[in-house]
């Protein structure tokens, strides 16, 4: 048999394997209603589907007191907690809040590192799932020139 012929065959056999998957193996669920909601109440009610969220101090965000642009400002969110699933980083005054969302496996440091946008001094809001539960922190960032259009 030509070697050709068995790659293209082999190469046959793995796309319909693929096709044959479940669709969540092949990608992660994309959660469009929460970068899409304009309030951030409506996108943490989106992202945790109703549940209650309670503030944490084993949450840090790290951020500069002062951005001086806002186009791009440095972020960071680790939690001192077991069992971390996700991370999401909010911005209150932003008008879509939702900058980023994380998806944590079981092995991995639940820290997260990011550059988001600001349109105005505002609060950066880190929403963590973790063992089930949701909790969140905030810190103040004073943005001098707005990154989103401002």
């Amino acid at each position: 048999m030509n070697i050709k012929r068995r790659q293209i065959i082999r190469g046959g056999l793995a796309a319909a394997a693929a096709a044959l998957l479940p669709q969540p193996l092949l990608a992660a669920v994309w959660p469009q209603k929460a970068f899409e909601s304009k309030k951030v109440a409506d996108t943490i009610s989106s992202l945790t589907g109703g549940a209650a969220v309670s503030e944490d101090g084993r949450i840090a965000i790290k951020a500069p007191e002062i951005a001086e642009n806002g186009a791009v400002v440095p972020v960071g969110v680790s939690a001192d907690m077991d069992k971390v699933e996700t991370i999401a980083i909010l911005v209150d005054n932003n008008p879509l809040p939702l900058t980023s969302s994380y998806e944590l496996q079981g092995a991995s440091s639940p820290e997260v590192s990011t550059r988001i946008k600001m349109l105005k001094t505002s609060d950066v809001i880190a929403l963590v799932k973790a063992d089930g539960k949701y909790y969140s922190a905030s810190k103040n960032v004073k943005v001098t020139i707005g990154g989103c259009g401002g």
